[in-house]
C-alpha cells in the first residue's frame, strides 16, 4: 500500500501528519514573494518538512486510510507498520527512499534521517489555481517637458513737450490705450500658445507611457482568475508554537535546576507545567516557525546534546 498518497491528501487540511513509528510530516505557510533576480512572482504555499522524533500514533493517518481503503482501523495500522518496516530496511541499507509529492529521505553519517522536500504541488488550498508569474523588468522613462514662456517687453518712453494745443494729449492718450490693449492682447495670445504647447507635450508623454505599458509582455503559465486575493500576514504577535525540548523531569526541582543550567549557558530556557504524565518539560527555547526551531536543534546537537527534539504545541 502506498501510504504516501494518503499523507499527501491529509497535508491539504492538516499542519502535521504523523506516520506511527517513523516520523511526522509538517507544513509551514510561506507568503507570496517576488524574486527580483528572475522577475518571478510566487504565490503563497505550504513548505513541507519532516521530524523523525514525533512517532506517536495520533490516529489521523490510520483513520484516513481505513476510510479510503474500506478496511478496519486495525488493518490500517498493520498496513502502516508494514510500509514503515520496508522504509527502515531500505534506509539501513544505505538506500534513499522517494515519497511521491513529498520528497526524499536518507540516513546521514550519524544515522539520522535527512529529508529533502520535493513538492511539485501546492498544499495551500487558498492558492488553488495560482502559479508563478514571470515578467520582464518594467523600464519607466521619465520625460521632462520644459516649456519656456517668452514674453517680449517693449518699454515705451514718452518725452513730454510743452504745447499750447491740448489735442496732442488726447491723441497721446488714445495711442497709449491702443498700445495697452495691444500688449494685453499679445500677452493673452502668448499665454494661450504656451498652454497649448504644454498640453501637447503632456499628451505626447501620456501616449508614450501608454505605449510602453502596452509593450510590456507578461508570460503567464495559467490564466489568473478575475479576482485574486492573496492572503497577507496580519501584523499580530507571532505565536511561538515550535519548541526545542532538552528533557522532561519528574521532579520540579530538578527541572528548575536544568533551566538554571541552560540559562547560564546563554539559552532562553524555561520550564513548562507538568503534562498528563506528571513530567515537567524543560525547553531550550521557543520559535515561531519550524525552520528556526530546526536550525536551533542542529546547533544544540553539534554542542553535544543529541537528545534534543522539537515539540509542536501552542502554549
Amino acid at each position: 500500500m502506498m501510504i504516501e498518497k494518503h499523507i499527501s491528501a491529509l497535508l491539504y487540511r492538516y499542519q502535521c501528519v504523523t506516520v506511527p513509528g517513523f516520523g511526522a510530516f509538517l507544513t509551514e505557510i510561506q507568503p507570496s514573494y517576488l524574486d527580483a533576480a528572475s522577475h518571478t512572482f510566487y504565490p503563497p504555499k505550504k513548505l513541507v518538512s519532516f521530524n523523525a522524533n514525533v512517532k506517536n500514533n495520533d490516529g489521523l493517518l490510520a483513520n484516513h486510510i481505513a476510510s479510503q481503503e474500506k478496511i478496519s482501523y486495525a488493518e490500517a495500522v498493520n498496513a502502516i507498520a508494514a510500509t514503515t518496516d520496508i522504509w527502515k530496511h531500505a534506509l539501513n541499507g544505505a538506500n534513499t527512499i522517494y515519497l511521491k509529492n513529498l520528497g526524499e529521505i536518507l540516513l546521514n553519517a550519524e544515522g539520522n534521517m535527512v529529508f529533502t522536500p520535493d513538492v511539485p504541488v501546492n498544499y495551500l488550498t487558498q492558492s488553488f489555481g495560482l502559479s508563478m508569474v514571470v515578467s520582464p523588468a518594467v523600464k519607466r522613462e521619465v520625460y521632462k517637458a520644459e516649456v519656456e514662456a517668452l514674453e517680449e517687453k517693449a518699454p515705451i518712453i514718452f518725452t513730454p513737450e510743452r504745447r499750447r494745443s491740448y489735442s496732442y494729449l488726447k491723441y497721446a492718450a488714445i495711442f497709449v490705450a491702443a498700445i495697452g490693449f495691444g500688449l494685453t492682447g499679445f500677452k493673452t495670445y502668448n499665454d494661450n500658445r504656451v498652454a497649448q504647447q504644454t498640453l501637447a507635450v503632456q499628451q505626447k508623454v501620456q501616449q508614450r507611457v501608454q505605449q510602453q505599458i502596452q509593450e510590456a509582455t507578461f508570460f503567464i503559465d495559467n490564466p489568473l482568475p478575475a479576482a485574486v486575493t492573496l492572503p497577507l500576514k496580519e501584523a499580530v504577535k507571532e505565536k511561538l508554537s515550535y519548541h526545542v525540548v532538552a528533557g522532561a523531569y519528574q521532579s520540579e526541582a530538578n527541572a528548575q535546576k536544568a533551566v538554571d543550567q541552560l540559562t547560564a549557558k546563554g539559552y532562553k530556557a524555561r520550564k513548562l507545567q507538568a503534562n498528563k504524565y506528571g513530567l515537567y518539560p524543560v525547553l531550550y527555547g521557543s520559535f515561531a516557525n519550524h525552520t528556526d526551531a530546526k536550525q536551533s536543534m542542529r546547533e544544540i546537537h553539534k554542542n553535544g546534546d543529541k537528545e534534543a527534539w522539537i515539540l509542536v504545541q501552542e502554549l
